[in-house]
Order: C-alpha cells, then sequence, then structure tokens
C-alpha cells in the first residue's frame, strides 16, 4: 500500500481497465494478462474487463504502440496474437511453478499475490473439470490464476496441457477482443449510445457475470452441505 502512495496510484485504480490502457497501452496490457497466472497475481487483476475494453479500444491501443492500419481486423488480429501470447507463456510458467513446488504451495501463507483459498477452489474446479478446467478456467476470475499451477501440481501431461493452454487462451482473448470491439459498434449504430463514455458500467456488468458462476456454485455446495446434515 505504501507503494501505491510513492507512486501516486489509488488502489481502485487497480480495478480500472482504463488505467492499464492509458498508463502503459498494449505493453501494460500484455504484462497485466501474463501476471495473471506467471505471476500469480490474477485474482484482482481486471482480465476479462481489461481486455472487452482493449476491445473497444483496438485501433488507438494499436496505433499508439506500433502503427496506424487503417484496418480494424489488422488491429484485432495483432493484439489477439500478442495478448494470447502473454497469456501461454504466463500459464506454462504457472504450470511449471506448480509442478516443481507441488505440496508447498498449499503450506505457503496468504500475501498480496498469493491467496490459499483460492488454489484450493482452482483445484476443486480441476477435479471436477479434468483437462477442459484448463480452458473453461480462462473465463472465470481467480480460477484461471491457478489453474495451470493446479494442472502442474497434478502433474498434468505436458502435451495434453500444451493444447489445452493454446485453446483456452486463444478463445478467451478473441471472444473478449471481438465481444467488446463490436458490441460497441452495434450499439453506437443502434441506439447512438456510446459505451466509452460508460465504462465503469461495463466493468461492473463483466465482473457480474464472470463471478455469477463462482458465486452461485460456492453457495449452492454450501447449501447442499448444509442440508446433508
Amino acid at each position: 500500500m505504501e507503494l501505491l502512495y510513492i507512486l501516486g496510484i489509488d488502489v481502485k485504480d487497480l480495478l480500472n481497465p482504463q488505467f492499464y490502457i492509458e498508463h502503459g497501452g498494449l505493453w501494460m496490457i500484455i504484462f497485466i494478462v501474463f501476471a495473471e497466472t506467471g505471476l500469480f497475481a490474477g485474482f484482482f487483476l481486471p482480465g476479462d474487463a481489461l481486455l472487452f475494453v482493449t476491445g473497444i479500444y483496438s485501433d488507438q491501443i494499436v496505433s499508439a504502440a506500433l502503427f496506424h492500419s487503417n484496418n480494424e481486423w489488422v488491429d484485432l488480429g495483432i493484439l489477439w496474437l500478442l495478448i494470447s501470447l502473454a497469456g501461454i507463456v504466463g500459464n506454462f510458467v504457472g504450470y511449471w511453478f506448480g509442478y516443481k513446488s507441488g505440496p508447498f504451495l498449499y503450506e505457503r501463507k496468504d500475501s498480496l499475490l498469493f491467496k490459499k483459498k483460492y488454489l484450493i477452489q482452482a483445484h476443486e474446479f480441476y477435479e471436477r473439470n479434468g483437462g477442459g478446467a484448463i480452458i473453461i478456467a480462462r473465463f472465470v476470475p481467480f480460477v484461471r490464476t491457478f489453474a495451470p499451477i493446479v494442472a502442474g501440481i497434478v502433474k498434468m501431461d505436458q502435451k495434453k496441457f500444451t493444447f489445452y493452454n493454446f485453446a483456452g487462451c486463444i478463445l478467451w482473448v478473441g471472444s473478449m477482443l471481438v465481444g467488446g470491439h463490436y458490441l460497441q459498434r452495434f450499439i453506437m449504430n443502434q441506439f447512438h449510445f456510446d459505451l466509452k463514455e460508460h465504462l465503469d458500467v461495463i466493468v461492473v456488468g463483466i465482473v457480474i457475470v464472470t463471478t455469477f458462476p463462482v458465486l452461485w456454485k460456492l453457495f449452492s455446495g454450501k447449501k447442499k452441505t448444509n442440508n446433508a446434515r
């Protein structure tokens, strides 16, 4: 917290996708996506919302970091490729860390970048969904941070993990980018409503949509446990 104060960063800025776009652009986005799994910080970084907003600002982000293409598909394609690579590498780092550290993580104390309860939830999620959990986890906040670590801990076959890693990351990044880009255009054309002026509402909406399955599973599981008693 003291470091954030020294840097002049408000804690709420860390949950705001536009903050990362304005302070680092494409390279910050790439780092954040990598950090979600590679640095185990995904439980508080706005991954889904960040990519959705990136899709909305795709042309500006690419123009500022690389070149002006004048082609929306070129812009989306560049973002899709670079961000997907960051997520794929991040997952490999998480898998390697889990493979090497194993049970040590379950004894580790909580810190700013590590919460054991999310590791346990990811392990349960993996047990229910098998290898497909690596794909599904990409769309589930908190779980996507620790799913590759769990895959490494249980010694998931590396070829199998590689396939699910590539598939999951490409699907996740692509759906968020394209969804943000074309939803902005559709709503603007149909209702003359600019999503760029209401990003706070978008972020809240995405957080609700992506976390609802986790909360539902959590509370329904508790309800079943109480009924069993």
